[in-house]
């Protein structure tokens, strides 16, 4: 149906009439990129060709540490022109050759810093995890909050489809009428005011808060009640951005910033259990969920492939493409101990906008569920772009 064009006239003219707003302007088309080595030098506005040796420890790391999410990258972009001959070279590195995997990279790539905006080369790198939360496939007294999979009225509206100037932007929605309304948000889907979603519960958890949690991680895994273990993955989102209720509970006066992390925010909601829902609801995102084969090795990022425990991130792809190593100078969660290390962008989240901005993924259980909620560190970061594939020059 979404496919006539009639259709799509009316999907666009009811979602800029229902926001009342002057539509964003069209955005520039990206430029060919540049097939030869740049000089030093400012590049796009977010990035500044830079030098191996400005890379904190870089001649000291342990690359075979994290060359298994070099080989995950390669898997989703071998067949593109630019890493076809990259991917080609990798495989022939082995897996324990430091130094040639040093070489590899020097050959292959060349570093950019990233910036942000304003000019300023720190940002917020932040963790997350695979949670494991207690559930069943059917409600309970004890499991009654329920974790949805995708409904099927929800649209999600290409514009790009319909004008060019909207290349890239997406609208979720669903159809009253003739009219394109936003998908219900959070608080709307807690109180049960979406019948679509019936019959669309996936497992049945025990607890609100982990399964707040839950989404914002993307991914985890439910214990049944038999003792054995699914895991889940991340399948939609319904349109609305994100919100911290971290945040927000400083601005009640209710934690102090250093208080809200995700196990200050478990104990407040320990506390204030009549208070719960109205604070979750203060986030208007919602994630749902599709059960992911048993025999992955860890959860799926956006890229397509599997996670690397403590060497894989997400980041804006908006700036960072997909895939391509990042050199990440930061500290340990909570501590001033030096963190560099080489990772790889392979995954996304709602909370992580802008340039200079990471989302660590520390992997599964109990002392990556502490890691991750205790990291809010600053930190700089590098994009190895292929040769070939560099950002344009201004």
């Amino acid at each position: 149906m979404l496919k006539s064009k009639s259709v799509r006239l009316v999907l666009l003219l009811s979602v800029l009439l229902a926001s009342c707003q002057t539509p964003p302007p069209p955005q520039p088309q990206p430029k060919p990129p540049v097939v030869v080595p740049p000089p030093v030098g400012k590049a796009a506005p977010d990035f500044m060709v830079s030098k191996w040796e400005m890379l904190p420890d870089w001649v000291t790391q342990d690359l075979s540490a994290s060359w298994p999410a070099m080989q995950q990258s390669c898997r989703a972009l071998r067949f593109r022109p630019v890493w076809l001959p990259i991917c080609a070279a990798a495989a022939k590195v082995g897996t324990d050759d430091v130094a040639a995997q040093r070489a590899f990279y020097e050959t292959w790539f060349t570093p950019y810093q990233v910036f942000n905006p304003d000019g300023t080369e720190t940002g917020l790198i932040t963790g997350y995890y695979e949670p494991l939360l207690k559930g069943s496939r059917t409600r309970s007294k004890r499991f009654a909050y329920p974790i949805y999979g995708p409904p099927d009225d929800m649209l999600d509206v290409d514009m790009g489809e319909l004008f060019p100037q909207f290349r890239g932007q997406h609208v979720r929605g669903r159809l009253v009428g003739k009219r394109v309304v936003p998908y219900f948000n959070r608080a709307e889907i807690d109180a049960g005011l979406d019948p679509a979603l019936k019959g669309h519960e996936l497992f049945w958890v025990e607890n609100p808060v982990e399964l707040f949690f839950l989404q914002i991680q993307g991914s985890g895994r439910i214990e049944l009640e038999d003792g054995r273990r699914v895991k889940i993955g991340y399948a939609e989102q319904n349109g609305h951005n994100y919100a911290s209720i971290g945040k927000k509970l400083i601005e009640m006066g209710e934690l102090k910033p250093e208080e809200a992390s995700m196990q200050g925010i478990k104990n407040w909601a320990d506390k204030n259990p009549e208070r719960l829902f109205t604070l979750l609801g203060q986030n208007p995102s919602y994630v749902f969920f599709r059960e992911l084969p048993d025999t992955l090795s860890a959860p799926l990022g956006a890229l397509g492939v599997p996670l690397t425990n403590e060497y894989s991130i997400a980041v804006d792809p908006r700036i960072i493409p997909l895939g391509v190593p990042v050199f990440l100078a930061t500290s340990q969660p909570n501590s001033p101990e030096p963190l560099n290390r080489l990772m790889f962008a392979q995954d996304t989240g709602g909370a992580i906008k802008g340039a200079v901005r990471a989302d660590f993924f520390w992997g599964f259980g109990e002392i990556a569920a502490v890691r991750a909620g205790s990291m809010k560190q600053s930190g700089k970061m590098w994009v190895l772009f292929p040769k070939g594939g560099e950002p344009a020059l201004n």
